[in-house]
């Protein structure tokens, strides 16, 4: 006959029970621990990415507007260096407005020189030159060899590498001699049958 359990080993036994449920209860806790670590460690690790990702972003827009801090100035002053241009390319003939010249062309230099040193460059075509879309504007057409320039009215003007503004110039094109379509007589013909 099997022997019938004493108090203290049912009492063992219980305890055993009870501690075995503790354990499994903390075990499953413990998990769920370890997951929620592992989560916010990944919510960190991203926070931290997006963070790092916009301070670099923010240092970028940063040093771009210090580069092209001086645009909207550039853009004003152009019709300045225009009327320059156009004085100075004319040849007078009296010996005083020489001496003048002399002058003006000195302060253009200047002028030119430290929109230079701001990292401002001319665009300057020259008749006979490719046209090229990426700093050319054309704002006139000439019939004769395709995309040649034949005239330059202004020149451009880059800051770094943006454009301030293109060069405007007058450009040839081919003519395209015009089709004349053969369906409109056939049409004409088909009209005359129908009218008789």
């Amino acid at each position: 006959m099997a022997e019938k359990p004493t108090k203290e080993e049912k009492k063992e036994q219980k305890r055993s029970e009870k501690l075995e449920s503790e354990l499994e209860a903390l075990q499953e806790e413990n998990e769920k621990l370890l997951a929620d670590v592992e989560h916010w460690k990944n919510e960190y690790y991203r926070a931290y990415a997006d963070t790092k990702n916009l301070r670099n972003n923010l240092e970028k827009e940063h040093r771009e507007a210090l580069r092209y801090r001086s645009e909207g100035f550039i853009d004003e002053l152009l019709p300045v260096l225009d009327s320059f241009y156009m004085a100075l390319a004319n040849e007078p003939t009296d010996p005083a407005l020489k001496n003048y010249l002399i002058g003006f062309q000195y302060i253009y230099r200047n002028l030119v020189a430290v929109l230079e040193n701001e990292g401002v460059t001319e665009i300057t075509p020259e008749v006979g030159q490719k046209f090229d879309s990426s700093v050319m504007q054309a704002v006139d057409t000439v019939e004769g060899e395709d995309n040649i320039i034949t005239k330059v009215y202004n020149k451009g003007y880059k800051l770094h590498d943006r454009i301030v503004r293109p060069a405007n110039v007058q450009v040839s094109v081919t003519k395209k001699e015009e089709k004349v379509e053969e369906t409109e007589p056939e049409q004409n013909e088909e009209e005359e049958k129908l009218d008789a």
